[in-house]
């Protein structure tokens, strides 16, 4: 029974889990697909040294070392880690400011980068930080990939045509491609364009053959059969029959390590997201649990690995790894043995790539850069939303006219630019009951209650949102200031900073400054902690959260103005509008807005007008709501007068006493007491906040 040693990191243990919990009865199925993966990996890494312009040794260091370690160290059962066409194209780029290609000094800043991309992965991983690939778009890499494939395809174009020059960047590779036309050497272009036809014709017979293994033996026998070799045609030459050396690392030199750290910097990134992109995609199918974390620390390993052992970056590669899924890998031993028989194959067929053509390689790159391009993914994307086509397409053009490594920074930027105008811009949605008044619907095209605003907002509500969402519904209200009242739900709001309830108290500030109120509804436990602790709800009112079930009956009958709905609303908006009344006021009763400015009708304190009611010369009391509303409670003593009989009768009041007007909210009683002081009565006042103010302060109500 091993037991787990308790003073080494978790994420450095992984191997020891590997191998103790590794079953015999995966054996065979790992060993068979790891020899499958391995005769697609070995002509890969020879091909894709060749688009860092690294010799095609690195390759199969990188490929051997990478595969293994990454295994080891990784989460995934199924992915395959080595050298991948994306990374090789971007570590060129990011080389080229440090070294001259063809160099030691190139072949060693090689290494220099893989240690600088490895150590930045590891600590990502150690830091816990692998939610972090969550946030970059998967438009970047699409976009990045199309455009890496275009690069790729038009550096083999020199190769391909027998000539020798460098270019940065396609536009340089095509010029230069024009000058050097009449210097093309006819046998290698024929090698070439015959390695390529091959291979598409082969993959259309069988996916599953090893088509790159064979285009370039077939390449090579035509090199050896036909003598080309010795007609101009070039070759990769005998490769070193040695296992991985240690390469000896300028480890302290800073200027490299600030030529290269903008390189590191994209190659870790770009290699986290491709992993994860690749890892994630597999095992939505088999269904494994992933740890990102330990992903990224077992692709921080594997690329210091390398570094040291003479290879360049390398990352995830999706077609060996759906290679491993689909030919029934169990576990990440089958990975380890693809890296162990590409060692074996290095070590006693190292002389058969003497004969290996420039020309073979250049076509089977031209056919993978050809397949980079995923046509069917960039026309959902371009058919999908503007922001993310957006991000594909500068990506893209960055990647053709930009250094890589700026180029895949300007895509993470970019997505994460957008992310961050997305969440803090959340939709802040008017809602209403549907017309069975069961659920709540947003865009409805019912018209709104012009007392009651109802807003869903679909976001946190935090400092970068806050603004946002005050302004939205600061401008509603603004444009309809007959809505005084405020109810918000807020069950889609996990987070929220100090900011957002800054943000929520200027706008119940706003809508009580003009004799409204806010109401929350569905508050979510952490954001009500806050709301306590800040004080927030000591300044709304406990009174104000309300349950989703009864918000709209409790504003409807404690809140709003019934005047409104009756004489003046022809909409029904709730449930509890259905059974109201819809009557038209008199032609006699002026409305609020027919009222001349400064004309001004005396107001009465509850407090004042129930002390005065204790007098012996008590004001006349005259209560100016519906008949079922007075039943509900009205003031002791008050006389019940309907609105729409209150214009024949109060010519019957006595002119010479003291009357006192009384509503639900004042709207209706000042509309009766402007109405009265036409006619000359001089002695009329209305209570202030009618019987809704009355009741808030306790005083005595009969019903």
């Amino acid at each position: 029974m091993f037991k787990t040693p308790s003073h080494i990191p978790r994420y450095l243990l992984r191997p020891w889990e590997l191998f103790r919990s590794y079953s015999r009865e995966n054996f065979r199925a790992d060993v068979t697909t790891g020899i499958t993966v391995a005769v697609i990996l070995l002509p890969q890494a020879i091909a894709f040294a060749m688009i860092a312009e690294l010799p095609a040794e690195m390759g199969l260091y990188t490929a051997v070392i990478g595969a293994i370690v990454a295994a080891l160290w990784g989460s995934s059962h199924h992915l395959q880690t080595g050298p991948t066409t994306a990374i090789s194209i971007l570590v060129f780029s990011s080389l080229l400011g440090a070294a001259d290609p063809g160099t030691p000094e190139f072949y060693i800043s090689a290494g220099m980068l893989a240690v600088m991309a490895g150590i930045f992965q590891v600590a990502m991983g150690f830091a816990r930080m692998g939610f972090l690939v969550n946030f970059v778009s998967h438009s970047v890499v699409v976009g990045f990939a199309s455009g890496a494939g275009v690069l790729i395809a038009a550096k083999q174009i020199p190769s391909l045509m027998g000539v020798s020059f460098s270019a940065n960047n396609l536009v340089e590779i095509l010029q230069k491609v024009v000058l050097h036309l009449p210097e093309l050497h006819l046998p290698t272009v024929l090698l070439g364009l015959g390695t390529i036809f091959l291979i598409v014709i082969l993959r259309t017979v069988n996916e599953r053959l090893p088509v790159s293994l064979i285009g370039m033996t077939a390449a090579s026998l035509a090199v050896v059969f036909f003598g080309l070799d010795t007609l101009g045609t070039e070759v990769i030459g005998e490769l070193p029959r040695t296992l991985p050396p240690i390469q000896s690392l300028p480890v302290f030199n800073l200027d490299l390590i600030a030529d290269l750290s903008l390189g590191a910097l994209a190659v870790g990134s770009i290699g986290l997201i491709q992993t994860s992109a690749v890892s994630k995609t597999i095992a939505a199918e088999t269904g494994q649990r992933l740890d990102s974390n330990q992903e990224f620390v077992g692709q921080g390993l594997a690329n210091i690995a390398v570094g040291i052992f003479s290879g360049y970056p390398c990352a995830g590669s999706f077609t060996r790894s759906a290679v491993l899924h689909k030919s029934g890998a169990k576990t990440g031993f089958a990975a380890i043995v693809s890296g162990a028989v590409v060692l074996l194959a290095m070590l006693f067929l190292a002389p058969l790539a003497a004969y290996l053509p420039h020309a073979a390689l250049a076509g089977v790159l031209m056919v993978i850069a050809y397949r980079m391009i995923n046509w069917a993914e960039i026309r959902r994307i371009w058919e999908g939303t503007r922001a993310d086509a957006a991000i594909m397409v500068l990506t893209f053009f960055a990647t053709l006219l930009l250094p890589l490594e700026f180029a895949v920074l300007l895509g993470i930027i970019l997505s994460l630019a957008f992310y961050i105008r997305r969440t803090s811009m959340p939709r802040v949605k008017p809602v209403l009951p549907d017309s069975d008044f069961h659920h709540i619907e947003r865009d409805s095209d019912r018209p709104d209650c012009p007392q009651l605003a109802i807003y869903e907002i679909l976001g946190d509500l935090y400092f970068g949102a806050a603004n946002h969402i005050e302004q939205t519904i600061l401008e509603h209200f603004r444009e309809n200031p007959g809505q005084k009242y405020l109810l918000l739900r807020m069950q889609n709001i996990q987070h929220c900073d100090f900011s957002g309830i800054n943000a929520l108290e200027s706008i119940v500030k706003t809508y009580r400054a003009a004799d409204g109120d806010v109401f929350l509804t569905r508050v979510q436990d952490p954001v009500k902690d806050l709301m306590n602790s800040t004080g927030f709800t000591k300044n709304l009112g406990e009174d104000h959260y309300l349950s989703k079930d009864k918000a709209i009956g409790y504003i409807f009958h404690k809140i709003l103005d019934p005047a409104i709905c009756i004489y003046e609303c022809p909409v029904r908006a709730f449930r509890e509008c259905q059974t109201l009344p819809k009557l038209e006021y008199p032609g006699e009763v002026p409305r609020l807005s027919e009222i001349p400015e400064g004309d001004d009708v005396p107001v009465i304190k509850p407090e004042t007008l129930w002390q005065q009611m204790s007098e012996q010369e008590a004001p006349m009391v005259i209560d100016v709501r519906e008949p079922r509303e007075y039943l509900q409670s009205h003031i002791p003593g008050a006389n019940l007068i309907p609105l729409t009989d209150f214009v024949q009768e109060f010519k019957t009041l006595p002119k010479d006493r003291e009357i006192v007007l009384v509503c639900r909210a004042g709207r209706r009683s000042t509309r009766a007491a402007h109405m009265m002081r036409k006619a000359g009565y001089e002695n009329v006042s209305v209570v202030d906040g009618g019987m809704a103010s009355w009741e808030s302060s306790d005083l005595l109500v009969a019903v």
